[in-house]
């Protein structure tokens, strides 16, 4: 089982929020900061991927698909996407094991944003886990946001289990995501084909309640040869 955003190729849920970036940047209004916000693991990452195919797809084969809320997976930028190759996209996250996103990083993202875009095309950077920036990491994004190159755009994502500083939050347009437990439910029985009520206790799924968490859990159990619906939370914690 794979659930890495870059290569989830259907798009469940959101379909409001995916909608209204979608039409403010066919009317060409899209907000140069965009800060998704909402508790980790309901799609923030996943739903900036297909943004962003929407985006790099449209004059290329195998564009992206609005209606179906689908990314072909023979379509070019897709894969320079998931190759790190993409001239017109970069992006930030945080390093495993790292504490925080440092500052280093984000001087390598600035560098990336003073060269000329590929065909004059708009640039993204997406920084995911954006509650890891430290102090420093804050104020040097602080400065390319406030004054960015054309066509740059910058998506933030933010784990709202973290606070972010309110001098960052204040200069971005933010959409609020959430999902309610069905809708998280629906998604996650989408992404594993399943019904997930047969592979975990209900117990575990109220506590681990976002797709995300969910799909890790199995994962983890997959690996460890866990029965999940054999354990209640007091016993898996």
């Amino acid at each position: 089982m794979n659930i890495e955003v870059t290569k989830q190729s259907k798009l469940f849920g959101h379909d409001y929020i995916f909608d209204e970036i979608i039409n403010l940047l066919d009317k060409k209004k899209l907000p140069n900061k965009i800060l998704l916000s909402g508790p980790k693991g309901i799609g923030k990452s996943t739903l900036s991927y297909h943004f962003l195919n929407y985006v790099f797809s449209k004059n290329e084969d195998y564009s992206y698909d609005i209606n179906n809320k689908r990314i072909d997976q023979n379509n070019t930028s897709f894969k320079l996407i998931q190759n790190h190759t993409h001239p017109n996209f970069y992006s930030i996250d945080l390093f495993d094991g790292s504490k925080s996103i440092e500052i280093s990083q984000i001087r390598k993202m600035i560098e990336y944003s003073n060269k000329s875009s590929f065909n004059h095309s708009s640039r993204f950077v997406i920084i995911d886990n954006l509650e890891f920036l430290n102090t420093n990491s804050v104020n040097a994004l602080l400065k390319i946001i406030e004054e960015p190159n054309t066509n740059l755009f910058f998506i933030l994502i933010n784990n709202t289990n973290k606070t972010i500083l309110e001098t960052l939050r204040s200069r971005c347009i933010d959409f609020k995501m959430n999902l309610s437990f069905n809708e998280s439910m629906y998604i996650t029985n989408k992404l594993l084909s399943e019904n997930l009520f047969d592979l975990i206790n209900e117990d575990l799924i109220t506590y681990y309640d976002t797709p995300g968490h969910l799909i890790n859990l199995i994962i983890f159990a997959e690996k460890n040869k866990i029965n999940l619906k054999n354990y209640d939370l007091n016993e898996f914690i």
